[in-house]
């Protein structure tokens, strides 16, 4: 389990596609310090397991429905990540439960610069995770935790949602490098998938009866 509080931007030293694979080496410091084959770290949301590590950084292998849901596929030599490794027991919760469990990407519409935040507009590229975005609720965005502080329920049954970014989070993570355009790994609360998945359960068996 994750928090979506990143702890460092690491970097692609190289990705190598398959048929229905990837292998992923990422150049990082702070993360690799405790960790171990084995361990999980999150990129850029992505919970993975750690197949090969030194001082310098870490390998990861991809499955394909992984690069299906995700961004990873399409990250090149050079390419900052945001990594977070999984929570230790004694640790902070500053964020929300990210679990690293991709639900889809969306797409950055534009970013309005503030005095004291920036703002960042999104739409999702699959409408059938609108239900999932809430206003003022949890959202993961390329592991990041975030809140949804508007949202825009669109014709097409998706929604047009934007969070705000103060500069430490600019700084902090790969957020500050986006640009319109570019997309981004969602992860919805899964508090609401939970509450979704009775619900449709439930429903289901009462008609039965």
């Amino acid at each position: 389990m994750f928090t979506g509080i990143v702890e460092e931007v690491g970097q692609i030293d190289r990705i190598t596609l398959k048929d229905n694979s990837a292998q992923i080496r990422i150049s990082a410091s702070r993360v690799v310090e405790d960790a171990r084959r084995g361990d999980s770290i999150a990129v850029n949301g992505v919970c993975l397991t750690v197949t090969d590590i030194d001082a310098h950084g870490f390998a990861a292998d991809v499955m394909q429905v992984t690069l299906d849901y995700s961004t990873l596929g399409t990250l090149a030599q050079g390419d900052p990540v945001n990594l977070e490794r999984a929570m230790s027991a004694a640790g902070r919760f500053g964020g929300h439960v990210v679990q690293g469990h991709v639900d889809g990407t969306a797409t950055l519409v534009e970013r309005t610069p503030g005095e004291d935040w920036e703002i960042f507009r999104f739409t999702l590229d699959n409408a059938a995770l609108a239900p999932y975005i809430a206003h003022k609720g949890s959202i993961a965005i390329n592991g990041t935790s975030l809140t949804v502080a508007e949202l825009t329920d669109l014709d097409d049954g998706g929604v047009e949602f934007q969070v705000s970014l103060i500069p430490t989070t600019l700084e902090d993570t790969m957020l500050g490098h986006l640009r319109a355009g570019d997309k981004v790994n969602i992860e919805c609360d899964v508090i609401a998938k939970y509450v979704e998945r009775f619900s449709t359960v439930k429903n289901n068996s009462s008609q039965r009866n």
